[in-house]
């Protein structure tokens, strides 16, 4: 039945797709439809405004209009459903080669390259100072030897590209996991995340991401893990630019 009430719009012009009202929306109403938030439907929206804070551009806001009533046993039922299509989706232990777990002995043994003043040219002399494999967020076990008591490095998978020294400045001597906030699901990181800071005993998050609005999830991501795991672990942001320069 349709009521006059609050409910959430979206303006689309304004929306760049970054997902971080997708995190904040408890009652899983919103979701990136070709690179836009929308609202899937009208009865999942209490239209509380929980999303509101968390969107960096303000298209978001609260209106009055005609809309279905919200529907919290709909609400139940739609969680449900999605936490059981992530069980099924699930990689199985025996699957992807990509997720066996290895470390590598020559951690944290990056040279100083000097790749910053020639972007263009390949570098001699660096080393990797990456130390285990896999490095994905979707593929990282919360319970890897490699996490034990590491610091952490947690970046948007753009930035070891803009980045042209990522290995000596930020991952030598860190265990690192990489993702894209935009493309990848939101909720799953947080959980994942969340069980590694459960497990693991973290001392300290560096989390490294592109200037590109879209990224600015990641962080928020992080801090949501944090609050889920219950635990509190130093954490640090670092915001790269476009062109491989630190910006904050």
């Amino acid at each position: 039945m349709k009521i006059m009430r609050k409910i959430i719009r979206i303006d689309e012009e304004r929306c760049t797709g970054c997902g971080n009202c997708v995190i904040a929306c408890a009652e899983g109403a919103i979701k990136i439809i070709d690179g836009k938030a929308r609202v899937i439907a009208d009865k999942y929206c209490d239209g509380l405004g929980a999303c509101i804070g968390d969107c960096p551009e303000d298209a978001l806001k609260i209106i009055e209009r005609e809309a279905d009533d919200f529907d919290e046993k709909a609400v139940e039922e739609l969680l449900k459903h999605r936490k059981a299509a992530k069980e099924e989706t699930k990689q199985p232990a025996c699957g992807c080669p990509s997720a066996a777990v290895k470390i590598f002995h020559m951690a944290g043994t990056a040279d100083a390259c000097g790749c910053a003043d020639k972007p263009f040219v390949q570098a001699t002399g660096g080393k990797s100072a990456l130390g285990h494999w896999p490095v994905q967020i979707k593929l990282v076990p919360p319970g890897a030897p490699f996490l034990k008591n590491a610091d952490l490095v947690i970046a948007a998978d753009c930035v070891p590209v803009a980045y042209p020294c990522f290995h000596t400045d930020f991952l030598k001597g860190k265990a690192v996991m990489i993702g894209c906030p935009k493309f990848d699901n939101a909720e799953e990181y947080v959980e994942k995340l969340s069980k590694v800071f459960q497990v693991s005993g973290i001392k300290s998050i560096i989390s490294v991401v592109m200037e590109v609005p879209c990224c600015s999830a990641l962080p928020i991501i992080v801090k949501k893990a944090l609050a889920r795991a219950g635990v509190e672990i130093p954490f640090k942001e670092v915001v790269v630019s476009t062109r491989g320069e630190i910006l904050a």
